[in-house]
Protein backbone atom coordinates (compact mmCIF):
# COMPACT_ATOMS: atom_id res chain seq x y z
CA UNK A 1 0.00 0.00 0.00
CA UNK A 2 2.81 2.36 0.88
CA UNK A 3 4.56 1.54 -2.41
CA UNK A 4 1.42 2.36 -4.38
CA UNK A 5 1.08 5.70 -2.59
CA UNK A 6 4.69 6.62 -3.35
CA UNK A 7 4.27 5.64 -7.01
CA UNK A 8 1.11 7.74 -7.22
CA UNK A 9 2.87 10.81 -5.77
CA UNK A 10 5.78 10.38 -8.20
CA UNK A 11 3.37 9.99 -11.10
CA UNK A 12 1.46 13.17 -10.12
CA UNK A 13 4.78 15.06 -9.85
CA UNK A 14 5.86 13.88 -13.33
CA UNK A 15 2.47 14.85 -14.75
CA UNK A 16 2.66 18.38 -13.26
CA UNK A 17 6.23 18.79 -14.52
CA UNK A 18 5.25 17.62 -18.01
CA UNK A 19 2.27 20.03 -18.20
CA UNK A 20 4.41 22.94 -17.01
CA UNK A 21 7.07 22.20 -19.63
CA UNK A 22 4.42 22.26 -22.37
CA UNK A 23 2.95 25.45 -20.91
CA UNK A 24 -0.42 23.73 -20.63
CA UNK A 25 -2.89 24.08 -17.72
CA UNK A 26 -2.41 21.47 -14.99
CA UNK A 27 -6.14 20.68 -14.96
CA UNK A 28 -7.00 19.54 -18.50
CA UNK A 29 -10.58 20.96 -18.42
CA UNK A 30 -9.32 24.53 -18.01
CA UNK A 31 -8.67 26.76 -21.07
CA UNK A 32 -5.16 27.75 -22.02
CA UNK A 33 -4.35 31.33 -21.14
CA UNK A 34 -2.93 33.56 -23.81
CA UNK A 35 -0.19 35.76 -22.49
CA UNK A 36 -0.03 39.45 -23.32
CA UNK A 37 3.37 39.06 -24.95
CA UNK A 38 2.11 36.56 -27.49
CA UNK A 39 -0.85 38.81 -28.27
CA UNK A 40 1.41 41.78 -28.83
CA UNK A 41 3.67 39.68 -31.03
CA UNK A 42 0.68 38.68 -33.14
CA UNK A 43 -0.31 42.32 -33.43
CA UNK A 44 3.21 43.28 -34.42
CA UNK A 45 3.34 40.56 -37.05
CA UNK A 46 0.00 41.65 -38.48
CA UNK A 47 1.17 45.24 -38.51
CA UNK A 48 4.41 44.39 -40.27
CA UNK A 49 2.58 42.31 -42.81
CA UNK A 50 0.20 45.17 -43.45
CA UNK A 51 3.09 47.59 -43.90
CA UNK A 52 4.77 45.32 -46.47
CA UNK A 53 1.59 45.18 -48.50
CA UNK A 54 1.34 48.94 -48.59
CA UNK A 55 5.01 49.44 -49.47
CA UNK A 56 5.52 50.81 -52.98
CA UNK A 57 8.27 49.84 -55.40
CA UNK A 58 11.00 52.45 -55.88
CA UNK A 59 10.64 54.63 -58.95
CA UNK A 60 14.17 53.93 -60.13
CA UNK A 61 13.73 55.04 -63.74
CA UNK A 62 11.96 58.28 -62.80
CA UNK A 63 14.60 59.10 -60.18
CA UNK A 64 17.45 58.61 -62.63
CA UNK A 65 15.87 60.98 -65.15
CA UNK A 66 14.27 63.43 -62.75
CA UNK A 67 16.68 66.19 -63.82
CA UNK A 68 16.46 65.47 -67.57
CA UNK A 69 14.33 67.97 -69.45
CA UNK A 70 14.57 66.76 -73.02
CA UNK A 71 16.57 64.68 -75.49
CA UNK A 72 16.67 66.43 -78.84
CA UNK A 73 19.02 68.15 -81.29
CA UNK A 74 21.58 65.36 -80.63
CA UNK A 75 21.88 66.48 -77.00
CA UNK A 76 20.55 65.64 -73.55
CA UNK A 77 19.18 68.74 -71.87
CA UNK A 78 18.90 69.01 -68.09
CA UNK A 79 16.72 71.26 -65.96
CA UNK A 80 19.62 73.57 -65.07
CA UNK A 81 20.30 74.28 -68.79
CA UNK A 82 23.22 71.88 -68.89
CA UNK A 83 23.63 70.08 -72.21
CA UNK A 84 25.40 66.80 -72.89
CA UNK A 85 26.62 65.60 -76.26
CA UNK A 86 27.86 62.03 -76.73
CA UNK A 87 30.37 60.85 -79.31
CA UNK A 88 30.92 57.24 -80.35
CA UNK A 89 34.56 56.18 -80.46
CA UNK A 90 36.09 53.45 -82.65
CA UNK A 91 39.44 52.68 -81.02
CA UNK A 92 42.65 51.67 -82.74
CA UNK A 93 44.06 48.18 -82.17
CA UNK A 94 46.95 49.43 -80.07
CA UNK A 95 48.69 46.09 -79.45
CA UNK A 96 48.99 45.24 -83.15
CA UNK A 97 51.04 48.39 -83.75
CA UNK A 98 54.80 48.61 -83.71
CA UNK A 99 56.73 50.34 -80.95
CA UNK A 100 57.07 53.56 -82.93
CA UNK A 101 53.37 53.56 -83.86
CA UNK A 102 52.36 53.01 -80.23
CA UNK A 103 54.53 55.95 -79.14
CA UNK A 104 52.91 58.13 -81.83
CA UNK A 105 49.43 57.16 -80.57
CA UNK A 106 50.46 57.94 -76.99
CA UNK A 107 51.79 61.34 -78.06
CA UNK A 108 48.54 62.25 -79.85
CA UNK A 109 46.36 61.22 -76.90
CA UNK A 110 48.58 63.04 -74.41
CA UNK A 111 48.60 66.24 -76.46
CA UNK A 112 44.80 66.19 -76.82
CA UNK A 113 44.32 65.55 -73.09
CA UNK A 114 46.70 68.38 -72.20
CA UNK A 115 44.95 70.82 -74.57
CA UNK A 116 41.40 70.48 -73.21
CA UNK A 117 40.33 72.85 -70.43
CA UNK A 118 36.78 71.52 -70.01
CA UNK A 119 35.40 68.30 -68.51
CA UNK A 120 35.24 65.25 -70.75
CA UNK A 121 33.64 62.02 -69.57
CA UNK A 122 34.37 58.50 -70.70
CA UNK A 123 31.59 55.92 -70.87
CA UNK A 124 32.12 52.21 -71.61
CA UNK A 125 29.10 49.98 -72.23
CA UNK A 126 29.25 46.18 -72.48
CA UNK A 127 26.58 44.80 -74.78
CA UNK A 128 25.63 41.35 -75.94
CA UNK A 129 27.01 40.79 -79.43
CA UNK A 130 24.27 41.24 -82.01
CA UNK A 131 24.99 39.77 -85.44
CA UNK A 132 21.39 39.77 -86.64
CA UNK A 133 22.15 42.56 -89.13
CA UNK A 134 24.95 40.66 -90.95
CA UNK A 135 22.83 37.51 -90.90
CA UNK A 136 19.89 39.32 -92.51
CA UNK A 137 22.23 40.75 -95.16
CA UNK A 138 23.55 37.25 -95.91
CA UNK A 139 20.00 35.92 -96.25
CA UNK A 140 19.09 38.78 -98.57
CA UNK A 141 22.15 38.16 -100.75
CA UNK A 142 21.31 34.47 -101.00
CA UNK A 143 17.72 35.23 -102.03
CA UNK A 144 18.69 37.80 -104.65
CA UNK A 145 21.63 35.89 -106.14
CA UNK A 146 20.67 33.94 -109.26
CA UNK A 147 24.02 32.30 -110.03
CA UNK A 148 24.34 30.23 -106.83
CA UNK A 149 24.11 26.47 -107.19
CA UNK A 150 22.59 24.09 -104.69
CA UNK A 151 25.93 23.39 -102.96
CA UNK A 152 26.63 27.11 -102.45
CA UNK A 153 23.15 27.70 -101.06
CA UNK A 154 23.52 24.76 -98.68
CA UNK A 155 26.92 26.05 -97.51
CA UNK A 156 25.52 29.54 -96.94
CA UNK A 157 22.55 28.22 -94.97
CA UNK A 158 24.85 26.07 -92.82
CA UNK A 159 27.02 29.11 -92.11
CA UNK A 160 23.97 31.13 -91.08
CA UNK A 161 22.81 28.33 -88.77
CA UNK A 162 26.27 28.16 -87.19
CA UNK A 163 26.31 31.92 -86.59
CA UNK A 164 22.88 31.84 -84.95
CA UNK A 165 23.94 28.89 -82.78
CA UNK A 166 27.19 30.66 -81.87
CA UNK A 167 25.29 33.74 -80.70
CA UNK A 168 22.70 31.88 -78.66
CA UNK A 169 24.85 29.17 -77.04
CA UNK A 170 26.60 31.43 -74.51
CA UNK A 171 26.57 35.19 -73.87
CA UNK A 172 29.31 37.10 -75.66
CA UNK A 173 29.97 40.76 -75.17
CA UNK A 174 31.37 43.70 -77.04
CA UNK A 175 32.46 47.00 -75.54
CA UNK A 176 31.12 50.29 -76.90
CA UNK A 177 33.16 53.39 -76.08
CA UNK A 178 31.86 56.94 -75.82
CA UNK A 179 33.12 60.43 -75.07
CA UNK A 180 30.72 62.64 -73.09
CA UNK A 181 30.89 66.44 -73.43
CA UNK A 182 28.88 68.65 -71.08
CA UNK A 183 28.36 72.41 -71.18
CA UNK A 184 26.10 74.68 -69.12
CA UNK A 185 24.39 77.75 -70.59
CA UNK A 186 23.55 80.85 -68.58
CA UNK A 187 20.29 82.28 -70.03
CA UNK A 188 20.94 85.70 -68.46
CA UNK A 189 23.87 86.18 -70.84
CA UNK A 190 21.68 85.77 -73.95
CA UNK A 191 19.72 88.68 -75.40
CA UNK A 192 16.32 87.82 -76.85
CA UNK A 193 12.94 89.43 -77.53
CA UNK A 194 10.72 86.46 -76.67
CA UNK A 195 10.75 83.21 -74.78
CA UNK A 196 10.77 81.12 -77.96
CA UNK A 197 13.73 83.06 -79.33
CA UNK A 198 15.57 82.55 -76.04
CA UNK A 199 15.00 78.80 -76.24
CA UNK A 200 16.34 78.68 -79.80
CA UNK A 201 19.43 80.67 -78.90
CA UNK A 202 20.13 78.52 -75.84
CA UNK A 203 20.01 75.36 -77.95
CA UNK A 204 22.09 76.88 -80.76
CA UNK A 205 24.76 78.13 -78.36
CA UNK A 206 24.99 74.81 -76.55
CA UNK A 207 25.12 72.86 -79.81
CA UNK A 208 27.83 75.05 -81.35
CA UNK A 209 30.03 74.87 -78.25
CA UNK A 210 29.67 71.12 -77.84
CA UNK A 211 30.25 70.53 -81.56
CA UNK A 212 33.42 72.62 -81.34
CA UNK A 213 34.71 70.36 -78.57
CA UNK A 214 33.70 67.21 -80.41
CA UNK A 215 35.35 68.34 -83.67
CA UNK A 216 38.53 69.21 -81.76
CA UNK A 217 38.66 65.69 -80.37
CA UNK A 218 37.80 64.23 -83.76
CA UNK A 219 40.54 66.09 -85.65
CA UNK A 220 43.16 65.40 -82.99
CA UNK A 221 42.41 61.72 -82.38
CA UNK A 222 42.19 61.00 -86.11
CA UNK A 223 45.98 61.29 -86.16
CA UNK A 224 46.05 58.25 -83.87
CA UNK A 225 43.58 56.37 -86.16
CA UNK A 226 40.84 56.76 -83.54
CA UNK A 227 37.49 57.55 -85.16
CA UNK A 228 35.14 59.89 -83.27
CA UNK A 229 31.58 60.49 -84.54
CA UNK A 230 28.55 62.32 -83.22
CA UNK A 231 25.87 60.18 -81.62
CA UNK A 232 22.53 61.49 -82.98
CA UNK A 233 19.29 61.74 -81.03
CA UNK A 234 18.23 58.25 -82.08
CA UNK A 235 21.66 56.95 -81.07
CA UNK A 236 21.25 58.44 -77.58
CA UNK A 237 17.91 56.65 -77.21
CA UNK A 238 19.55 53.44 -78.43
CA UNK A 239 22.33 53.87 -75.84
CA UNK A 240 19.81 54.34 -73.03
CA UNK A 241 17.71 51.43 -74.33
CA UNK A 242 20.69 49.08 -74.06
CA UNK A 243 21.49 50.47 -70.61
CA UNK A 244 18.11 49.54 -69.14
CA UNK A 245 17.30 46.51 -71.35
CA UNK A 246 20.60 44.70 -71.47
CA UNK A 247 19.31 41.19 -72.16
CA UNK A 248 16.12 42.09 -73.99
CA UNK A 249 17.93 44.42 -76.43
CA UNK A 250 19.29 41.48 -78.44
CA UNK A 251 15.90 39.96 -79.27
CA UNK A 252 13.89 43.18 -79.28
CA UNK A 253 16.24 45.58 -81.00
CA UNK A 254 15.74 49.31 -80.73
CA UNK A 255 16.10 49.61 -84.49
CA UNK A 256 13.15 47.26 -84.99
CA UNK A 257 11.07 49.21 -82.47
CA UNK A 258 11.63 52.36 -84.51
CA UNK A 259 11.26 50.73 -87.93
CA UNK A 260 8.06 48.83 -87.18
CA UNK A 261 6.73 51.56 -84.87
CA UNK A 262 5.89 49.20 -82.04
CA UNK A 263 3.89 50.63 -79.13
CA UNK A 264 2.79 53.51 -81.37
CA UNK A 265 -0.87 54.40 -81.70
CA UNK A 266 -0.39 56.18 -85.03
CA UNK A 267 2.13 55.90 -87.87
CA UNK A 268 4.61 58.72 -87.39
CA UNK A 269 7.59 57.70 -89.55
CA UNK A 270 8.23 59.24 -92.97
CA UNK A 271 6.46 57.26 -95.68
CA UNK A 272 6.86 57.26 -99.46
CA UNK A 273 4.16 58.69 -101.70
CA UNK A 274 3.46 55.26 -103.22
CA UNK A 275 2.81 53.74 -99.81
CA UNK A 276 0.54 56.61 -98.78
CA UNK A 277 -1.43 56.23 -102.02
CA UNK A 278 -1.70 52.46 -101.56
CA UNK A 279 -3.00 52.88 -98.00
CA UNK A 280 -5.51 55.48 -99.19
CA UNK A 281 -6.81 53.16 -101.92
CA UNK A 282 -7.12 50.32 -99.42
CA UNK A 283 -9.15 52.55 -97.08
CA UNK A 284 -11.46 53.66 -99.91
CA UNK A 285 -11.96 50.08 -101.05
CA UNK A 286 -12.78 49.00 -97.52
CA UNK A 287 -15.31 51.82 -97.15
CA UNK A 288 -17.01 50.77 -100.41
CA UNK A 289 -17.36 47.20 -99.19
CA UNK A 290 -19.01 48.38 -95.97
CA UNK A 291 -21.42 50.60 -97.94
CA UNK A 292 -22.38 47.70 -100.23
CA UNK A 293 -23.05 45.45 -97.24
CA UNK A 294 -25.13 48.14 -95.56
CA UNK A 295 -27.25 48.69 -98.68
Amino acid sequence: MKDLLIMGIVGIGLYVFFRLMLKEPILPWKEKKVSDTSFTNVKKKKKRKHEVQLEQEPHLFEELFSNVKDISSHMIRFNDNSFTMIAAVEPVNYFLKSQDEQEAIDTVCESWTAAINYPVGYYLQNRFIDISEPISNMKKSMRESEDLNEAALSFGQAMIDDLIRWQTESPRYETKRYLVFTHKINPSEIMSDSKDELEEKIIEKAFSELMRRLNAAKSQLRKAEIEVSLLPTEGIYDLLYHTFNRRKAVKQRFKDLVEYEKNAMYITADQTDDRIEAVREAIEENDKKHEEKAS
